[in-house]
């Protein structure tokens, strides 16, 4: 199995990974094998052509199989990690697209924000026991669905998702969890499809937003990709 990226990191925690161009790599261009203490920081860096040898993952990639005990988060022993940022980056999931960040395999506190993404299947994504995702402020560009959230959560865990814009090639939101407890926080967001419909949770938007669901969030037609570059522009601060 191929696993090898422009960084790397196990057992580490409060690590910087800043300004930095990564292309054409043959796994994920970051990958954070574990959940050590947490604090770490991924921003302004641009990440692209990934998984050129292998399938799966895309820019990011992190996993979390186990607890550890460290002071990091509070001062006092603790296995809950400090939050993890990942945050004004340029992410292009181009050649083998999956996620352009991929939380798999139990990964929690993690808040990916401020980000412009373009291409994968899916824009948050959660699986095999992950919890506390929270993705906010994001601009995806051409994704599949917004979600991957294929994991049942605890009260107090969820994933959040809000004020992000979507540009979607799909139908439907993808999945996430729709019922307490555990349910997904989805909130403020502004949904882009070819037709300006789209379902969540089975459902016309506008019928689940009746029900009292994903307030303030909205559906329109595709943009045009100048105004998607306006939107890169001014959430990377070019």
């Amino acid at each position: 199995e191929k696993q090898s990226s422009f960084f790397m990191q196990a057992k580490t925690a409060q690590s910087t990974i800043d300004g930095n161009v990564f292309f054409n790599g043959p796994r994920a261009g970051i990958n954070f094998n574990d959940g050590f203490g947490g604090g770490d920081v991924i921003a302004h860096n641009l990440v692209f052509s990934t998984c050129r040898e292998s399938g799966d993952h895309g820019p990011f990639n992190s996993w979390d199989r186990q607890p550890f005990l460290t002071t990091i988060r509070t001062g006092k022993p603790s296995m809950i990690m400090a939050w993890r940022h990942i945050h004004h980056n340029f992410l292009i999931d181009n050649y083998s697209p999956q996620e352009n960040v991929d939380n798999d395999d139990g990964s929690g506190w993690f808040k990916t924000h401020d980000n412009f993404m373009v291409y994968g299947s899916t824009g948050m994504k959660n699986d095999f026991g992950g919890h506390d995702n929270w993705h906010y402020r994001n601009v995806y560009a051409y994704v599949g669905y917004a979600f991957g959230v294929i994991t049942k959560q605890l009260p107090g865990h969820e994933d959040y998702f809000f004020q992000n814009k979507v540009v979607s090639t799909k139908e439907g939101l993808g999945v996430l969890n729709c019922n307490k407890p555990g349910k997904t926080v989805v909130y403020g967001n502004e949904y882009f499809t070819k037709d300006g419909k789209i379902q969540e949770c089975m459902m016309d938007l506008r019928d689940w937003q009746a029900k009292g669901n994903d307030k303030g969030s909205n559906v329109s037609e595709h943009p045009a990709d100048d105004e998607i570059i306006s939107w890169a522009k001014a959430t990377l601060g070019f």
